[in-house]
């Protein structure tokens, strides 16, 4: 794998996931009705992630990561094509248990990857290095949404997001992954 490329990647999809997260409590905020039900919109999503996870480990194992990657870059892309066109918030509990499914496959594809893939005697520097340039995507990604947010509607960067997500399945595709 070359490492410089995952980073890429992961960069890329921080990035997609940052643009929408900050404003996707303002979407919450249009579709419920208290807070408490965006607690329990988040509550399904770590909850589904963390039941998900057992499964996911296993699948990466037999299947290999690079499919699950795959995967979750092309279902994120579907599910944010769908999210502003929630108007009650079951459809977003739904989505949210969705995006729990796609969640625990990516952190565990991300840590597999990284596990199969970096050198034992400087793991602690490349994945050190790995989180300085996905934070800093993800982080220019939330201050650029920012400025676009006052331009766009909320529902136009979940399709901007979501064309990020398609394109970055295609990136990953095209990577060659241990």
């Amino acid at each position: 794998m070359k490492y410089k490329k995952f980073i890429l990647y992961q960069g890329i999809i921080g990035m997609a996931s940052s643009m929408i997260f900050p404003f996707y409590v303002l979407l919450l905020n249009n579709v419920g009705r208290s807070y408490s039900q965006f607690g329990w919109a988040y509550g399904l999503f770590a909850l589904t992630a963390a039941l998900t996870y057992p499964f996911v480990g296993k699948l990466a194992d037999k299947i290999g990561d690079k499919l699950l990657l795959i995967l979750y870059s092309w279902g994120m892309a579907v599910i944010l094509l769908i999210f502003p066109l929630a108007y009650e918030i079951w459809h977003v509990y739904m989505l949210q248990i969705f995006m729990g499914i796609l969640g625990a496959v990516q952190k565990n594809s991300e840590k597999t990857v990284l596990a199969r893939n970096v050198k034992k005697e400087s793991a602690g520097k490349e994945i050190g290095t790995y989180h300085i340039w996905t934070s800093i995507a993800a982080a220019v990604a939330v201050i650029a949404t920012g400025y676009l947010v006052d331009f766009l509607t909320i529902g136009t960067l979940f399709y901007l997001a979501s064309i990020i997500f398609a394109w970055s399945g295609l990136y990953i595709l095209k990577l060659k992954i241990e």
